[in-house]
């Protein structure tokens, strides 16, 4: 649950509690504000501004990008458990995601140019990086674009871990 707060609130969002209920409708909206209120207890969340609203103090918030990734450090610190219970949790989480776009009223996978593709590639190490860091400059770049009313915010999630170990060479296989 709290994934996809954090993933609704990307693209330099502002969003209120009540906002983000309306953005994750198969969540009771308790569910949501008390992983809202665990997001700022723990700094993911920051308050980015307050305002009265019918007596009440209604609040936005925002995501840190700073303390939104893991680090490289907390990533190799990690146990296979670990990196298990993480990907499941991320793949539950883009299910969720998925679901709740499929669940709009004029949901179109077609015109929407939705894509769920896998592809097996053979890679050296030195190619694997080389792919890695091809992505990077196609991806970032885009990572600071705005909301704008042409542009609909996409979900990205590249997945990639190796399904066979390097072979002894083309007979070993």
């Amino acid at each position: 649950m709290r994934l996809r707060v954090v993933h609704a609130m990307r693209g330099g969002r502002m969003l209120t509690t009540s906002q983000l209920c309306a953005r994750i409708p198969d969540v009771s909206k308790a569910t949501v504000y008390r992983h809202v209120d665990l997001l700022v207890t723990g700094g993911i969340l920051e308050v980015a501004d307050e305002q009265r609203v019918r007596g009440a103090v209604e609040r936005r918030y925002r995501l840190r990008q700073d303390r939104a990734a893991i680090d490289a450090d907390t990533i190799e610190s990690l146990s296979l458990d670990d990196h298990r219970r993480g990907f499941a949790t991320a793949t539950a989480t883009l299910l969720a995601e998925f679901n709740t776009y499929l669940d709009r009223d004029h949901a179109d996978p077609t015109a929407d140019l939705v894509g769920y593709r896998q592809h097996a590639v053979w890679l050296s190490r030195d190619e694997l990086l080389e792919m890695i860091s091809e992505l990077r400059s196609a991806i970032a770049p885009r990572l600071a674009n705005q909301s704008t009313p042409d542009r609909a915010q996409y979900l990205l999630s590249p997945i990639l871990f190796p399904t066979e170990e390097p072979s002894a060479g083309p007979e070993a296989g």
